[in-house]
């Protein structure tokens, strides 16, 4: 017989505790012996659910795309003690990206192989109606008992938009619609009728049913949102639960945080935004490994594909008004990890990735996000190798503050002065 659901107070169905998950606070918590302190830096992955791997490079990748190696990958990651996954959203093919599962089913049936893992689905304005996804995700945290959340990205490929009939947007008008469709969703998972009137969408009385689960600390589906520049910022200030980063300086980790910290307290929002940063791991027994096998993925970069992708995102940035938005300062080198994870600095041995990663648990980051080469062994080796080691040093009190984690491995984010400055 099916556990019973009793009702919460917004008419919701509140969480059978079956031993299915354990809740732990705002979420459900994978490897909970070892993700018990409140106070953690949490690990995400990224779901390779499209094709070419994590980085534009010629180099042999032990990563599959496919359902069965994903599956594989993430009861793996829960095991170990990763929290969350993310899914990409591909609608065509580009940059060595030549097959793509589509994100909100792949991220379902992911979840359906896990137990505890909390799944990210990326989701595209302009392809994507809030109704429709806020139908599918409400319906998908009911079958796994509250696992979903959703990533939502305002688009850099203009061919991949106009192959199927999209309008393209200028960048600001891009995340002007994301905000749009950001207040979509919300609205229609918390009222009981909701109505909207926007430039990109419109709702009249709108009543979603059901409506997704009311869990502790979290009323709806997590929504995670990214980007550098200032629209992406105000979006994440204003409407997103967790602003995504991609890899930057040590000053330009500080500058974006405290810039959307206090857009956030403007908006009336302190304290309700959190933050999440792209990195990409390579741990090996010495640095020298760790930056040789770097120096060869990036050697060994698809230079045409690399190129390309580059020429595709510079719009991203260079359209903006500060001229700051995604990609805007990256080098060849960097765009070879799609989101700057190589910046991150997630590169060395345990013992240096970890006091790195209490560095940025100590600016302010909540989860780190993760790609790897091999996702058949790196996953399992970064939750054997890194994750306790990361859990031994925040139960020593590390990870809290900021001047001793800069005074110990601060430099290695530093912005390099050249002879021009």
């Amino acid at each position: 017989m099916p556990a019973k659901r009793q009702r919460t107070s917004n008419g919701t169905a509140a969480v059978p505790q079956n031993g299915n998950a354990a809740l732990n606070g705002d979420h459900y918590t994978a490897a909970s012996d070892i993700n018990d302190n409140p106070d953690r830096v949490k690990f995400a992955y990224w779901v390779p659910n499209v094709s070419g791997g994590l980085v534009i490079s010629k180099i042999p990748q032990r990563t599959g795309w496919d359902y069965d190696a994903n599956v594989r990958y993430a009861q793996t990651a829960e095991n170990v003690g990763f929290e969350y996954a993310l899914t990409q959203i591909r609608f065509m093919a580009g940059y060595g990206a030549e097959n793509q599962h589509e994100s909100v089913s792949f991220s379902q049936a992911l979840l359906h192989a896990t137990k505890k893992l909390n799944v990210i689905a990326a989701l595209l304005p302009g392809p994507w109606n809030p109704a429709i996804a806020a139908k599918q995700i409400a319906s998908i945290d009911h079958y796994t008992g509250g696992r979903i959340s959703v990533n939502v990205v305002s688009g850099w490929f203009k061919a991949e938009f106009t192959s199927i009939g999209q309008w393209w947007l200028e960048h600001a008008e891009r995340y002007r619609r994301s905000r749009e469709f950001i207040e979509c969703l919300r609205g229609i998972w918390t009222q009981e009728k909701f109505t909207f009137k926007g430039d990109f969408y419109q709702f009249h009385d709108y009543p979603l049913s059901p409506k997704p689960l009311s869990l502790p600390g979290r009323p709806h589906p997590l929504i995670f949102q990214g980007g550098n520049s200032i629209d992406a910022r105000e979006n994440g200030a204003n409407v997103s639960d967790y602003y995504f980063m991609n890899g930057n300086t040590l000053e330009g980790f500080q500058e974006q945080i405290a810039d959307v910290k206090d857009r956030a307290a403007k908006a009336g929002r302190t304290g309700e935004v959190r933050f999440a940063v792209n990195g990409f791991a390579i741990v090996k027994e010495t640095e020298a490994e760790a930056i040789q096998l770097l120096s060869e993925i990036q050697g060994k970069a698809d230079k045409e594909a690399v190129e390309a992708f580059g020429d595709a995102v510079k719009q991203a940035g260079s359209s903006t008004g500060n001229k700051k938005g995604m990609w805007a300062d990256s080098k060849f080198e960097d765009l070879v990890q799609y989101n700057d994870g190589f910046k991150t600095k997630l590169i060395g041995t345990k013992e240096q990735v970890a006091d790195r990663i209490l560095l940025l648990k100590s600016l302010g980051i909540d989860i780190v996000l993760l790609a790897f080469l091999h996702y058949e062994e790196d996953i399992e080796v970064f939750g054997r190798e890194v994750l306790p080691l990361v859990r031994k040093m925040e139960a020593e009190g590390r990870g809290k503050n900021v001047e001793e984690e800069i005074e110990r491995t601060g430099d290695v984010y530093r912005a390099k002065k050249t002879s021009a400055d």
